[in-house]
């Protein structure tokens, strides 16, 4: 098991995907985040079930960052209930990971 997280949500649009992908990496809570999409989701939500498009995003970052995420989201993300599902990274190139580390935990 390395220190590496991948945490995943989703937004409505690229621009919004895209600005979120942003102010993550511009405040060193991500080494890098991938856009997604478009993608179809189908989910239930107040009783309802809904069929959207959305973009996902990937967003490589450590535990410690991680835990941020939530309490991000409630700022910055535009949904009332926003995705944020986190994944250990098990392993993977050592030179990759570290660099991930290194982008967000470098001058804060």
């Amino acid at each position: 098991m390395t220190n590496a997280r991948i945490v995943l949500t989703t937004v409505g649009l690229n621009e919004t995907a895209e600005e979120l992908a942003r102010q993550l990496v511009e405040r060193r809570l991500a080494a890098c985040v991938n856009i997604v999409g478009p993608i179809r989701s189908i989910y239930r939500w107040e009783g309802e079930i809904h069929k959207e498009q959305e973009y996902l995003l990937v967003i490589k970052t450590t535990t410690e960052h991680s835990a941020a995420m939530p309490r991000l989201f409630k700022e910055l993300h535009p949904y009332e209930l926003p995705e944020c599902v986190q994944l250990p990274v098990e392993g993977g190139s050592e030179a990759y990971l570290g660099w991930l580390a290194g982008e967000v935990d470098s001058a804060q």
